[in-house]
């Protein structure tokens, strides 16, 4: 057999990685994943390596790589350590359904169960790597003998694709070295056509038009399978308001008469205020968990709903299920709603929780907010993190109109964006805004640096209030205030920042006018401003209200 046709197994996995599209492959360099990233610069040249500082962060890429684009993710890991660093970003993507392929380098296959360093083959009492992926994926396999890699290699990216989470592959040293004549081929991906839909769901629609008000809550399955133009069709076809989840704020025009906010925890109590005017609550492309039905409880007593999704939502045990796959359903749900559409009854506007406003030197979260939206382009990518800054930023920044706002809610692990926001521009060269507290900085704030060594166009705005502010924040509100364990000694990350790198365009601000003036500046590649903040400002989270429920309003635009 001629020697093109006798490659190793890393080189048949990155021809198929290829031919399916992949791009880019994230991880983190190792002994024991050393022959893939060979394979990859030997390659075609269309797939590229990027190595991160963190395996987790690594993770964070691929899922922040695929939410901007609706690519698969990929993801290599080392054994030992660096396997197990990525476990929480496994965690995400099987929570979140993201499509994920995690490549795992293992130790050669003579020296397992024999005391290999980083053994986790499971056999003589080491660690069972297998049953621990197995835990945190929707696939997962070792691959045993070379061959193998035609048929499970293959197996697990449909997996992945098809059952909306991680897959992975073990892959011991010796077998990635290993020379194989047998080529992984596609498996058939079968499109769902639209058909009938249930007809107690569409008879319940055809009640909701006519007897209505009716409510829409979108969920992330929307953002899978890229259903946008689908339920901006639904909602026109019942008249409906629309409302979003904190990890879907971008699956509908936010600035649509019909949006009436992020529901949750983190969201706006105008959605209540619909949901109390509503006979009928459609969701779509969610089950209703808590983080987006928090302060809905008791407006849904009474209500009728109909879920679009694979699995039943978590409330109303009467609800009716439409299970077929989401766009396919919704586009039925459009045809088969006949004459003309109700027009969508008006609401009072986007109610904001109780939050501050700047006075004087007390420059407050929701302005400062305000200020990076007014310079955010609307094709930009906005990534999200978790605690204080998040929910200001979530509750107060709309969605860029052409662009993406991503929010990973599946374990809400701080730091995500760093990685995400990364991965975000490598899939699509736009300019990527990454808002994280320092808290989350400290995590995993040094991939920074794989931003500078690809010259990435990224944002990085960093909210710092000297603290694990939303942690202090439930200290304070929850226990006797007099100690806590989350308040940093002060420190200037912008300036960090700028004598680390460089390159990069970076500094500390203590105005809105500074904040103005920095993100008006011109830069091609990444740039870092740190906004100092204050530790004793709550943010807007539905938990931290005062008991008057208090709100701001604004008109609909």
């Amino acid at each position: 057999m001629p020697d093109a046709e006798r490659k190793r197994v890393v080189d048949r996995i990155v021809d198929h990685l290829d031919s399916a599209g992949v791009r880019h492959v994230f991880g983190v360099h190792g002994a024991n994943v050393e022959d893939l990233y060979d394979a990859i610069s030997h390659g075609s040249g269309r797939v590229t390596g990027v190595v991160g500082k963190h395996e987790f962060s690594a993770g964070a890429m691929a899922e922040g790589y695929h939410r901007a684009s609706n690519r698969l993710a990929v993801v290599a890991a080392t054994s030992g350590g660096g396997a197990l660093n990525l476990v929480p970003a496994l965690g995400e993507a099987y929570a979140s359904g993201v499509p994920l392929l995690a490549l795992i380098g293992q130790p050669p296959t003579s020296l397992e169960g024999r005391g290999a360093f980083q053994d986790q083959s499971g056999l003589n009492g080491s660690l069972n790597g297998p049953a621990l992926f197995a835990a945190v994926s929707r696939f997962c396999a070792r691959v045993e003998k070379p061959d193998e890699i035609a048929d499970l290699l293959p197996r697990a990216m449909h997996a992945a694709e098809r059952e909306r989470g991680p897959a992975v592959l073990l892959i011991p040293k010796d077998v990635q070295q290993a020379v194989t004549e047998l080529e992984p081929v596609d498996l058939p991906v079968e499109e769902e056509e639209p058909g009938e839909l249930d007809r107690q769901v569409l008879r319940a629609l055809e009640a909701a038009r006519s007897g209505g008000p009716t409510l829409i809550v979108a969920g992330s399955g929307v953002v899978r399978v890229d259903a946008r133009a689908e339920l901006a069709g639904l909602a026109e076809r019942l008249g409906a308001w629309v409302a979003v989840e904190p990890d879907a704020k971008d699956v509908f025009d936010n600035h649509d008469p019909r949006f009436v906010g992020v529901a949750g925890a983190n969201g706006h109590p105008s959605v209540r205020h619909c949901l109390d005017r509503a006979r009928t609550l459609v969701l779509v492309g969610t089950r209703f968990p808590q983080v987006a039905r928090a302060g809905l409880e008791a407006s849904l007593q009474g209500t009728e709903i109909v879920c679009f999704d694979r699995q039943a939502p978590h409330v109303g045990d009467e609800a009716l299920l439409e299970t077929g796959e989401l766009r396919a359903s919704l586009r039925s749900a459009v045809q088969q709603l006949s004459g003309e559409a109700p027009a969508t009854p008006p609401h009072d506007g986007l109610d904001f929780l109780p939050h501050e406003r700047t006075e004087g030197d007390r420059i407050a979260l929701r302005e400062v907010v305000g200020t990076i939206a007014d310079a955010v382009p609307d094709d930009a990518v906005v990534v999200s993190d978790a605690g204080n800054t998040g929910c200001g930023v979530l509750h107060f920044l709309p969605a860029p109109a052409r662009g993406r706002y991503l929010l990973a809610l599946g374990m809400g692990g701080m730091g995500f964006s760093f990685g995400a926001g990364i991965g975000a521009a490598f899939a699509t060269g736009r300019r990527t805004f990454v808002l994280a507290g320092d808290g989350s900085f400290y995590m995993h704030g040094m991939e920074v640096h794989t931003a500078v060594e690809h010259d990435l166009p990224v944002t990085f705005v960093i909210f710092n209030n000297n603290s694990h502010a939303a942690c202090k924040s439930r200290e304070e509100l929850f226990y006797d205030g007099e100690h806590t364990y989350n308040a940093f000694r002060d420190s200037d990350i912008g300036a960090g920042i700028a004598a680390m790198f460089p390159s990069i365009r970076a500094r500390t601000v203590r105005t809105l006018d500074e904040l103005r003036a920095f993100l008006a500046g011109s830069t091609t590649g990444p740039s870092l401003v740190s906004v100092e903040m204050r530790p004793d400002e709550m943010p807007p989270y539905l938990p931290f209200v005062p008991t008057d429920d208090s709100t701001e309003r604004t008109s609909p635009k």
